[in-house]
């Protein structure tokens, strides 16, 4: 008895794959515009509804107009020129030596004994509380507000220049120690670009706590400044002009983020392929 087995051929159709709407970047793109206008658009729902108490929380629309005449009056921009000045000199002030002293500290575990237990001792200490201290020994001026920023700034970047050092592969030290290369020339070309992606996420964190600290350093000793603004603010009870306060030093840290993102791109380059 035989059987017949009869294979039916099914014709497959060429099926041309349409391009996305939106690429994966685009939607990222969009959700991270979408949640913050979501929440602004809430807030506002919530104050006009009277679900929240606009004394403390007053709606976005009312904060927006004291914002514009902040900026027709020529005070806020003063007041942001003030603290950037003093974050920008405060970042030097405190980055350059620690990036210095944290590569030296990842080259030389001679030098990592000697300063690592100091800086495992000072680190725990809050930041905020050493400000009566500069004000007893810098005054009421610049420097004291600029030694802020150097302190917030100075920790995270040489923690992370370390670690970055020490996390090199040890055969490019060891290529660069059996051609007998200088001090500066392993500095330069093998310990300073092999910790740079540790670096720059040091920057970042820095560069955020400075921007907090320089706020509390204006509430207290200082005549300009967004926390000064705030501060004086607070003591009128303006809240809106707070919230403005907030609100501006919030773009100032998104706007230092791209920034510094955009910079480790052009300085670590095979980090982003």
């Amino acid at each position: 008895m035989s059987t017949t087995t009869t294979t039916a051929t099914v014709p497959v159709k060429a099926v041309q794959k349409r391009a996305p709407f939106l690429t994966d970047k685009g939607r990222e793109r969009i959700m991270a515009i979408a949640s913050p206008v979501g929440l602004i658009l809430v807030w506002e729902l919530a104050a006009r509804l009277g679900l929240i108490d606009t004394r403390f929380f007053p709606a976005p629309s009312s904060i927006g107009d004291t914002l514009m005449a902040l900026v027709r009056s020529g005070e806020l921009w003063a007041n942001t020129a003030a603290s950037l000045q003093r974050l920008f000199w405060g970042c030097l002030a405190g980055g350059i030596p620690a990036l210095i002293l944290g590569i030296a500290m990842g080259l030389s575990r001679n030098l990592r004994v000697i300063v690592e237990p100091l800086i495992a001792a000072t680190y725990p200490i809050p930041k905020s509380s050493i400000l009566p201290l500069a004000l007893l020994v810098f005054g009421l001026g610049e420097p004291s507000k600029i030694f802020m920023v150097a302190i917030g700034v100075f920790f995270p970047v040489v923690i992370n220049a370390t670690t970055g050092v020490l996390g090199i592969d040890k055969i490019f030290l060891d290529v660069g120690h059996n051609f007998h290369a200088s001090r500066w020339n392993m500095f330069r070309t093998i310990a300073l670009p092999g910790a740079m992606p540790v670096i720059m996420t040091g920057v970042r964190l820095g560069v955020g706590m400075g921007l907090v600290l320089i706020a509390i350093a204006e509430m207290v000793g200082a005549k300009s400044g967004l926390g000064y603004m705030i501060w004086s603010a607070w003591e009128t009870f303006s809240v809106e002009q707070m919230y403005c306060g907030l609100f501006v030093i919030a773009i100032i840290g998104f706007a230092l983020t791209l920034a510094l993102n955009e910079l480790e791109r052009l300085l670590v380059p095979w980090r982003h392929r």
